[in-house]
Parts: structure tokens; C-alpha cells; sequence
């Protein structure tokens, strides 16, 4: 091979890449939950598109999903040990999915900051394989080779996923819909409204705050209505007189950026049923934040 060959083939490889690299940062993060760790599996993949025989490779978008996929379920199996060790509530890491809303997918699916928080509760391969169907409309001929498994055990894998997130969430309100029942909460939360509060907020509601152990963030959830809206009443005075909120977008949904004197403290997202608020999730922990944050103004 001349060097002139070289780099076409290198060059045609780049193209290839680029043009597969949307869905591969879309499957990445939706079986990690962390955008900055999927950069990271997608940066592999690419190191080892390079390295490969890219001459036999029939299709250069169905190798790489597979390689990423591979990857991405080989990193959660050994980021499990790590997650247990977090301090406090573990959330995914946000995304900004105005520009994107589909993340490199056929569907918007297992995006939501609700679903990859259920998501995290399925063993690497069941979560794979969910993704790969729900988001990406795999074949289970395909999702069978790359998590190399039988047809019949990847249709499995699919239906568990399926079942445990019907079990553990609500069929969710649309987004005009999300957005009025999170500015109904964010004016009660900040003027430490109980009743409205008791109201919007479902029985069994959950509050998650991820901080990775930062000061000031609940290192427990925080259970049930009574509990919830007490916990936000109590913290009201404190914390929303000095701050600044803006209305973003994470994981396809409404949300609010919170700022204390310019700098983001939290990000709040929710979950929200047809019955009120099911679930709240702050994400306050910087290293989850400021990425968000960049991504927003970048």
C-alpha cells in the first residue's frame, strides 16, 4: 500500500467515524448514564477503528456500534464497584438535548433522566440490550451478536428491562404538561408554599440530591409527601433568596438550572405523572454540572 492509499483509506475512516458518531455517543451514554465517560468509550472506539482491517468491514456503522456497545457494557460492569462506593444518591449525568433531542437515535427513548436512573438498577447487559432496542431499533439477531448471547435470551434480556421500568415508574406527562407541574413547583418551593406543595407532589414522592458528597446535599433520599414538603419548606429561606433559575432543557425534558451570585448549584429535573411529581432529582454535584452547564453555552 502506497502512503497515498494510506491516507485515503484513513481519511475515508474518519468520514466513516464521523458520520457514526452521533449514535455511538448516543448508545454510550444511555448504557453509562455519564456523558463525560462516554466521550471516553466513543475516543476508544475510534482508537480502535483505526488500528483495525477496515478492508473486510462491510459496514463500518454496524462494527463500530458493536465495538462502543461492547465497550460501554465492559466499563459498567467495572464502574458498578465504583457507583457503590458514591457518596450519597448516584444520579446520571445530564445532557443537553436541545440541539439533539433524539441523542443519535431512531427514537428518543431511555433518555429521560427517570429511565436512566432505573436503568442503573439492571445488570450491563440487560441495560445494553434494552437500549439497543428501545432507543436504536435493533434487530434481536443483532442485539444477540453484540452482547453475544441467543436470540431468544436477548428478547429476554429486553422484556426484564421492559418489566422492572413499568414496574418502578408511571406513564409520564407530556412536555407542555412537565413543565407547567415544575413552575407550579418551583414557585411553591420558593416561597415554601405546603399546601401547593402536599398537592403536586405524589404520595410516595422521592427526593434525590446528587452531590457526590458535597456539603449541604441530603446524603439520603428523602421519602414521601409529608417528608418532601417539609424538607423543602425548611430549606426554602436559605436557599432560594439568592438564587437565579433558568429554564433548560436535560435527557428531552424540561428542567431548571439553579445559580447562587453566577455560579450553578443544582440542576433540578423531575418525574412527573399524570398523578403530580413522582420523583425530583437535584444534580448538584460539579463534576456533573459544569459539563451540562458548558454544553448549554457552548
Amino acid at each position: 500500500m502506497h502512503a497515498g492509499d494510506h491516507a485515503d483509506s484513513l481519511d475515508r475512516a474518519t468520514k466513516e467515524f464521523i458520520a457514526a458518531r452521533p449514535q455511538l455517543f448516543g448508545i454510550a451514554y444511555r448504557v453509562i448514564g455519564s456523558a463525560a465517560e462516554a466521550e471516553d468509550i466513543v475516543q476508544e472506539a475510534w482508537l480502535r477503528w483505526q488500528s483495525t482491517d477496515r478492508a473486510d468491514i462491510r459496514e463500518p456503522a454496524a462494527f463500530l456500534a458493536t465495538v462502543t456497545a461492547r465497550l460501554a457494557i465492559n466499563f459498567t460492569q467495572s464502574a458498578r464497584m465504583r457507583r457503590e462506593s458514591y457518596v450519597g444518591p448516584w444520579l446520571p449525568e445530564p445532557v443537553d438535548t436541545s440541539t439533539d433531542p433524539q441523542l443519535g437515535a431512531e427514537r428518543a427513548e431511555a433518555l429521560d433522566m427517570a429511565v436512566l436512573f432505573l436503568l442503573e438498577k439492571l445488570n450491563p447487559v440487560e441495560r445494553a440490550a434494552y437500549v439497543l432496542r428501545e432507543a436504536f431499533d435493533y434487530t434481536y439477531r443483532r442485539i444477540a451478536d453484540i452482547v453475544e448471547t441467543s436470540e431468544a435470551n436477548a428478547r429476554q434480556l429486553v422484556s426484564r428491562a421492559r418489566k422492572r421500568l413499568t414496574a418502578e415508574r408511571r406513564e409520564p406527562v407530556d412536555s407542555a404538561e412537565h413543565r407547567r407541574f415544575l413552575e407550579v413547583f418551583l414557585a411553591a418551593a420558593q416561597n415554601g408554599d405546603l399546601p401547593v406543595l402536599e398537592e403536586i407532589l405524589t404520595e410516595d414522592v422521592v427526593s434525590y440530591a446528587d452531590g457526590g458528597g458535597l456539603r449541604g446535599a441530603s446524603k439520603i433520599p428523602v421519602s414521601g409527601r409529608p417528608h418532601v414538603s417539609r424538607y423543602l419548606v425548611a430549606f426554602a429561606p436559605r436557599f432560594w433568596p439568592q438564587a437565579q433559575v433558568r429554564w433548560v432543557e436535560a435527557n428531552g425534558r424540561p428542567a431548571v438550572l439553579v445559580s447562587a451570585s453566577g455560579t450553578p448549584v443544582a440542576l433540578l429535573t423531575a418525574d412527573v405523572s399524570a398523578r403530580g411529581i413522582e420523583r425530583l432529582m437535584w444534580v448538584m454535584n460539579p463534576a456533573k454540572l459544569a459539563p451540562y452547564v458548558a454544553s448549554l453555552d457552548g
